[in-house]
């Protein structure tokens, strides 16, 4: 096994103060007093959210706002490291593999203990893997991290065994929440079959995250406390608190006047008014979701039951591919994202140079061409009416329903370009600019034509390829886990050979090929990749204590840890009980990185389960 040394932790300090944008948002001024009653004692980061969270099961959760917040509750056994978002010890504090790439053997902290005090050991880790293995409820948000796992076993206290039927290329990136067994067994067993509708409701949470979850008031706010005992050291925050903003507008007023902290997801025209406002920041990041529609192809469960009531003529490859040249993905970039964002050719963000792919040559069959998107539907038959609206060679006329969040600026703007760029091409679109929980209903209805959807991809991307295998469709209407109802069996052996690959370079050509199918197949249409455009205020929070990833350039909301709100001090020194924060073993755990060689000397690839920005 090879490892890297954690950087000093005079270079960890050096690396804190010198941010390249300023430091986090709290809420140490005063709250109004219409949050005073719910407010918690001792300083408060306060956050605001637009999405409900679907589930703190973290056995079931995908939402990203969810997933976030989970990710300050639960440890998992690997991370990815702040500074460069590589793969950084957890739980684990070092691994190693067998020549043969079968066996992992993780080597466990004996440090760590859950918010309720009992030790966490090798067992703890050993149960959560089996229970995603042998439970399919279990298996809902992380199934696919446990694609290839044949036994899992604890040898001792500190020691976890994983033994693999085959490769599989996402070994470093174990991110799996791992769960107290002696409160989630019995949980597991009451429950039964009912175990994927069980919400985690029962608060406290008990992790051994930076963070305990102590309240939930649906739809009015989140609030978490710092775990002062916490192995990486204390936050520098006594509380986080999620609190809800139906409207965009309304949580940047927030921002403007002290009530909250942090706002993120702003449109290009906030970003810019907040950027010339006293006393906030406004950090910009290169974009690692993307924003996309979906078509509704004809739902159908793993059994191969139709449902929903999708457009017949959506089936049609011919119709999807040409509804994808009459969009012009640059005129969303400028008038939807005010020119903050990128157009979009594949699935991966251009973030992630590896795996990024955006058709070329030969390859970019889809472009925007709406005369020959028109050329095309006249060759197979779809006649245009006298109203200028085409009807389908069986007689169906081309009226799609296009559901859009109300609650995204961006998408609203982006819809409105759509319709009029369809309506080129003879296709009528009813915008349905709808709340995001009707737009989830429809999109587990399948109730639905076309469908705006957008994911968060991490550092590895399996997981939101994963999502649009055979395997993914709903085994019942109302139980899908992807945003698209797509089956292919190419695309399906193309899926399992990256997870086999563990060389990166060869991987990379197979999650190009992967992203090709699903451009060709126009099911999965990705429009831009926006920017990341989050402001904060620069009075609530120490300058250079709010940590971006990665360190250049990075993002604050959506890491892949929970660096930024457990770095994050007050602004005023001590302003909160115990004062202080992160301690200087918290600077060495966040440089810390024991990457693991495989036989041969390539590096692992690694990965993060992306989650779900919008689950449509």
């Amino acid at each position: 096994m090879h490892s890297h040394h954690p950087p000093t932790v005079s270079a960890l300090r050096r690396a804190a103060t010198a941010a390249t944008v300023p430091l986090l948002v709290v809420g140490t001024a005063a709250a109004p007093a219409a949050a005073d009653a719910a407010s918690p004692a001792g300083s408060t980061l306060t956050v605001a959210v637009a999405q409900q969270v679907d589930s703190f099961n973290p056995f079931t959760a995908q939402l990203a706002v969810t997933t976030n917040i989970l990710s300050h509750v639960y440890d998992p056994l690997v991370s990815n490291d702040q500074e460069t978002s590589n793969p950084a010890p957890a739980l684990a504090e070092s691994w190693d593999t067998s020549d043969d790439g079968l066996t992992w053997t993780f080597h466990l902290r004996d440090d760590v203990a859950f918010s309720d005090g009992e030790p966490l050991t090798s067992d703890d880790v050993a149960w959560t893997f089996t229970t995603i293995m042998e439970n399919e409820a279990a298996a809902i948000a992380n199934g696919s991290y446990v694609t290839a796992f044949e036994e899992v076993t604890a040898p001792d206290d500190h020691t976890v065994v994983v033994e693999l039927s085959e490769p599989q290329a996402t070994m470093e990136s174990l991110t799996i929440p791992i769960v107290p067994r002696h409160v989630w067994e019995p949980i597991v067993e009451a429950e039964g079959d009912a175990f994927a509708e069980y919400t985690g409701e029962d608060l406290p949470s008990v992790g051994s995250g930076p963070f305990v979850l102590t309240a939930h008031d649906r739809g009015q706010s989140i609030t978490l406390e710092a775990a002062p005992d916490h192995w990486n050291g204390a936050p520098g925050f006594d509380n986080l608190v999620f609190r809800y903003y139906a409207e965009k507008d309304a949580a940047v007023e927030a921002l403007r006047s002290g009530e909250v902290s942090f706002v993120y997801e702003l449109t290009a025209a906030q970003a810019d008014a907040l950027s010339e406002a006293s006393d906030i920041a406004v950090n910009f990041a290169d974009g690692k979701r993307f924003q996309a529609f979906t078509v509704n192809p004809g739902a159908r469960t793993q059994d191969g039951d139709e449902f929903g009531d999708g457009h017949p003529a959506l089936r049609d490859r011919t119709l999807r591919q040409a509804i994808v040249m009459a969009i012009d993905n640059q005129e969303i970039v400028d008038k939807a994202h005010g020119g903050r964002a990128t157009a979009a050719g594949g699935y991966i963000p251009s973030r992630y140079t590896d795996f990024h792919w955006s058709p070329e040559g030969d390859e970019a069959v889809l472009g925007f061409d709406p005369d020959a998107a028109n050329a095309m539907l006249d060759e197979a038959g779809y006649e245009t009416g006298d109203d200028g609206v085409r009807v389908s060679p069986d007689g169906d006329r081309l009226e799609l329903r296009m559901h859009v969040h109300q609650d995204r600026p961006d998408n609203v703007s982006a819809g409105k370009v759509i319709v009029e760029r369809l309506a080129d091409i003879g296709v009528e679109v009813e915008n349905l600019t709808v709340d995001p929980g009707v737009l989830s209903d429809a999109l587990y209805a399948a109730e639905y034509d076309l469908i705006f959807t957008g994911w968060t991809v991490n550092p590895d991307p399996d997981y939101v390829f994963g999502i649009h295998t055979c395997d993914a469709l709903p085994t019942e209407p109302g139980t899908m886990q992807g945003d698209a109802y797509f089956c292919n069996e190419e695309y399906d052996g193309l899926y399992a050979d990256q997870l086999r690959e563990y060389d990166r370079a060869a991987r990379a050509e197979v999650i190009h090929d992967l992203q090709r199918i699903l451009y060709e197949e126009a099911v999965v249409n990705v429009l831009t990749y926006p920017d990341i455009r989050e402001a904060y205020r620069t009075d609530h929070i120490e300058e250079g204590t709010l940590l971006t990833q990665p360190a250049e350039g990075g993002n604050i909301w959506g890491q892949d840890g929970y660096w930024a709100f457990w770095a994050a001090q007050p602004a005023e020194a001590g302003s909160g009980p115990g004062g202080g924060g992160p301690s200087t073993g918290v600077w060495i755990g966040i440089g810390a990185a024991a990457l693991v060689l495989v036989a041969g000397g390539a590096f692992l690839v690694f990965r993060r389960r992306a989650t779900a920005e919008d689950r449509e």
